[in-house]
């Protein structure tokens, strides 16, 4: 099915993130779209409502349109769902998401954002900094990009920089022009049984790359640098980056008045002083893979370094959510691994190094807290105090043989402060009642743990001012 010729397009799942930028992109080349969801609310409701993009809440056979060239659905459902037998019944053609994505990298210029961590950030980032050089990208994007107001951009420039998901080797359906490798840290353990299946996969996408394409790869990971030796380029196909190995990489960093400075080197050579408002050194090397990214490509350094500095993130990516009425902040960030858990309290505690951090971290699936448990324990040791909640699981996983209790007990090996809180209201409850004006609360995690910092907003109510 050739996507790009269909005119009536339903979409099964379109408030998922990618599906909701899917859907953007789409509407944005004349397409007719529509689509389905469950009757929880999202921040997509609100993107898709302005876009007039219609969905139905609650799914069933009745909501599939008369009139529909291709169904396009989240590989969160199943034949469970009662649209996915009906469009089978009805003849319909029908894309998972991935496939779909992987048809517009066909069309496209495409720059695949690749890695364990940092993916998109990385995209928005550099989403944004072709836009403001003028070169109108396509971008798809995981998350909400605070300057665009939703997921996506819909340029019609030659680019498209999308976040390629490595889980269930969905690498096989993406054309890329350009690689940006950040990370390989094993993760999506039910798919990837050991370490050495998790790197295959991305050596396996890296040939993918064409003799006039290029890999842009974080050369501090020492698996990265076996994927991209594995894959077999040529040295003119790599673009080596890092805080402190590869072509580009940092000569120092600093931060002062809530906004973290650098210096970058490129083969020895100083390339000028950056900024950012984002937060971490983890940001500081995501932003060395969009500046050598962006000087492959031509784009003049000074435009670089406004768009950095003048980037607001993505939600949901330490992402400032208040200052509490008593003088308490509440951060949200989407860290579900432990390297990335590691990233993000160390970066707290650089920024807020006063304050005593509080984390309520909500583990991500049965598999990949089984299978990294022990990394899990001793990922917290920037934090003052952990809270845990149940293990949230997912549309392909809903049982499994641990539980949070086995995660408090083997974080409790290598930090004194650590409590089991089942449920949002449970940790919600729990801090409201000992909240002091010295605590910074970090609510962490891939699942639905931010209505725990939503919760103590209402309760506390927000005061304006700083956020340092």
């Amino acid at each position: 099915m050739k996507l790009d010729s269909a005119q009536n397009i339903y979409m099964i799942g379109i408030k998922g993130q990618g599906m909701t930028g899917l859907a953007l992109i789409l509407k944005s080349r004349g397409k007719n779209v529509s689509g389905s969801d469950t009757e929880e609310k999202f921040n997509t409701d609100q993107v898709l409502r302005q876009a007039n993009i219609s969905f139905t809440e609650n799914f069933k056979a009745a909501n599939l349109p008369k009139h529909c060239d291709v169904v396009i659905y989240s590989s969160a459902y199943t034949d469970a769902n009662p649209e996915m037998p009906a469009a089978e019944q009805a003849g319909l053609p029908m894309l998972s998401y991935a496939e779909a994505l992987g048809e517009l990298t066909k069309i496209q210029k495409s720059i695949a954002v690749a890695g364990t961590h940092g993916k998109t950030t990385i995209t928005a980032m550099l989403a944004y900094v072709l836009e403001q050089a003028g070169l109108a990208p396509l971008a798809l994007i995981g998350s909400p990009v605070k300057q665009f107001a939703s997921n996506a951009l819909t340029g019609s420039g030659e680019l498209f920089v999308f976040e390629a998901d490595e889980y269930q080797n969905k690498f096989n359906f993406f054309t890329p022009w350009a690689v940006v490798l950040t990370s390989i840290d094993w993760d999506h353990t039910d798919w990837f049984k050991t370490p050495d299946d998790y790197r295959g996969a991305f050596t396996e996408f890296l040939k993918k790359v064409p003799p006039d394409g290029v890999v842009v790869a974080n050369y501090d990971g020492a698996e990265v640098k076996t994927a991209v030796a594995e894959a077999g380029l040529k040295d003119n196909q790599v673009i080596s980056y890092g805080l402190f190995s590869g072509d580009w990489q940092m000569l120092r960093m600093w931060l002062d008045q809530g906004r973290w400075y650098f210096s970058v080197l490129k083969n020895n050579e100083h390339m000028g002083d950056f900024e950012l408002q984002l937060v971490g050194s983890h940001n500081v090397a995501n932003a060395i893979a969009v500046i050598a990214l962006a000087s492959y490509l031509g784009i003049d350094l000074d435009v670089v370094r406004r768009a950095l500095a003048d980037f607001e993130g993505t939600t949901r990516r330490f992402e400032f959510k208040g200052r509490l009425n008593n003088s308490a902040i509440v951060i949200d960030d989407y860290a579900h691994h432990p390297r990335e858990i590691m990233a993000t309290l160390k970066a707290a505690r650089n920024f807020y190094p006063y304050k005593n951090i509080r984390v309520v971290f909500h583990p991500h699936t049965y598999s990949r807290t089984a299978a990294l448990l022990k990394d899990f324990a001793k990922s917290f040791s920037d934090a003052d105090e952990v809270v845990v909640l149940d293990i949230y699981a997912s549309a392909r996983e809903t049982k499994g043989d641990i539980t949070s209790q086995h995660l408090v007990d083997a974080i409790k090996k290598h930090h004194p402060k650590v409590v089991l809180q089942p449920t949002i209201a449970d940790a919600a409850g729990y801090l409201s009642n000992s909240l002091t004006r010295s605590d910074l609360v970090i609510t962490m995690g891939a699942g639905d743990v931010w209505r725990v910092g939503d919760e103590l907003i209402k309760k506390f109510g927000l005061m304006t001012g700083p956020e340092f």
